[in-house]
């Protein structure tokens, strides 16, 4: 995206973006930042700019530059270099380890002991920003994959809408009845890498999972039982019993349309697919339900959350940590934020932001009874997925992630098209095209 005229000038007047000097001016230490929303993005972008303010009101010694924009993994090394990387920037979940490994971010250990809340983060979160013991980066917001369902076709289907499908077994039983009652039962993606991704929340739900550390590489690990269950999952679902429809290749777009217009019973997803059902697609809030991922061994975890320049002095790290601890983990803020929320047309009742699902203790608890006090939706229908990830620990995407669910897209295709399959075979050369992807991970 493009920045606009003034913040490249204050990349040139500020020491450049993120170049390490401590480039105070009139007393103050000025940090470039980027995750400001793009001006298409008008509430995003209007509640970002106010924060910005209303920090630096608070903060009058810090001068926050901010810059559109998040993570390009393409164009970060060459920022990085080239003196234009900014000092506190945005990173999804997929890519703290590679910058880690290669020293593009500053380690924060000495640091974080001082962020108020830290504490208070869920492990499995502050893990994906440290390695060897040492923290480089602080998660602000995160998602688990779960499944979603219609609470109308439950209904329609004699199925209890309150009482949704916690194993695969019972998922198969509920497609069967949504399909008796003249709706798909169940969908999933196959197509633009989408199908390998779902697999992989498959796989970690059954227990299993794609990828294996295999001393300083990884090998692939879905070929074995546990890859098998999930295919004969799928062939029983698609083809004993048609619960899954005969339209096959679609892709999330696809499966958010048939929910939107009633036609579906149940799919896996994250909380924002309710919203996008229903900002796109003319759903209602009322008629969604979301619930744990079935079986409850695993599920994929995803999210973003942001690090600091590798040649940062310490005051811009103590400024840059301020500010995203003042931003993105501030239980103090939290009825400010529902409060700014609701009074503005905005949805507020699902676990995403501005109800951002990386608390625990007290903040989780003042949070889940504030999202209750300012809901704009029936919370119930999503509180089974919200005690779920309580109990189900999610892991990260695989290495090389999209090139390897290019390939497993293949394996989720040919299942879910073919009846005659040979699933054992469609795992061992997946395996053997992923594992030649895997050997690039350094």
């Amino acid at each position: 995206m493009k920045k606009s005229a003034a913040v490249l000038l204050g990349c040139v007047l500020v020491a450049g973006c993120g170049s390490g000097t401590t480039a105070d001016t009139g007393g103050k230490v000025v940090i470039n930042i980027n995750g400001q929303p793009p001006q298409t993005q008008a509430f995003d972008r209007k509640v970002f700019d106010e924060d910005v303010a209303e920090f630096e009101k608070e903060n009058q010694n810090i001068d926050l530059v901010p810059h559109e924009g998040f993570m390009d993994p393409k164009t970060f090394s060459a920022k990085l270099a080239g003196g234009q990387l900014e000092d506190v920037f945005y990173v999804y979940f997929t890519d703290p380890a590679s910058l880690i490994a290669r020293k593009q971010a500053a380690d924060l250990t000495d640091y974080v002991k001082d962020v108020p809340h830290y504490g208070e983060i869920k492990q499995e979160l502050k893990d994906v920003f440290t390695v060897d013991g040492k923290v480089y980066g602080l998660p602000t917001a995160n998602y688990t994959m779960g499944l979603l369902y219609s609470r109308t076709n439950f209904t329609k289907a004699g199925l209890d809408p309150n009482k949704p499908p916690q194993t695969w077994d019972e998922v198969r039983a509920a497609a069967k009845k949504l399909k008796d009652a003249g709706v798909t039962g169940f969908a999933e993606y196959s197509k633009s890498n989408q199908g390998g991704w779902h697999f992989t929340t498959w796989m970690k739900s059954v227990g299993g999972d794609i990828a294996r550390k295999d001393g300083d590489t990884f090998k692939a690990d879905f070929n074995n039982a546990k890859g098998l269950e999930v295919l004969r999952r799928l062939k029983e679902m698609r083809w004993d019993d048609g619960s899954m429809g005969e339209k096959q290749l679609l892709e999330i777009g696809d499966v958010q349309n048939m929910m939107g217009a009633g036609q579906l019973g149940m799919y896996l997803a994250a909380p924002d697919n309710v919203a996008a059902i229903v900002n796109q697609f003319k759903g209602k809030y009322d008629d969604y339900g979301l619930a744990a991922i079935p079986g409850q061994q695993g599920t994929l975890l995803g999210g973003e959350g942001y690090m600091i320049h590798p040649k940062a002095t310490p005051e811009k790290i103590k400024a840059g940590l301020k500010w995203i601890q003042w931003k993105y983990l501030n239980p103090d803020r939290l009825e400010t934020n529902l409060q700014k929320y609701k009074d503005r047309g905005q949805p507020v009742g699902l676990p995403i932001p501005p109800i951002a699902d990386v608390w625990t203790g007290e903040p989780r608890k003042k949070q889940e009874e504030l999202k209750g006090k300012y809901a704009t939706m029936p919370v119930e229908n999503f509180q089974a997925y919200v005690d779920g990830s309580e109990k189900t620990r999610g892991s990260l995407e695989p290495p090389q992630a999209q090139q390897v669910y290019a390939i497993l897209d293949n394996v989720v295709q040919a299942t879910l098209t073919n009846s005659g399959a040979d699933h054992a075979q469609l795992l061992k050369d997946a395996e053997t095209k992923v594992n030649a992807v895997l050997a690039q991970v350094k």
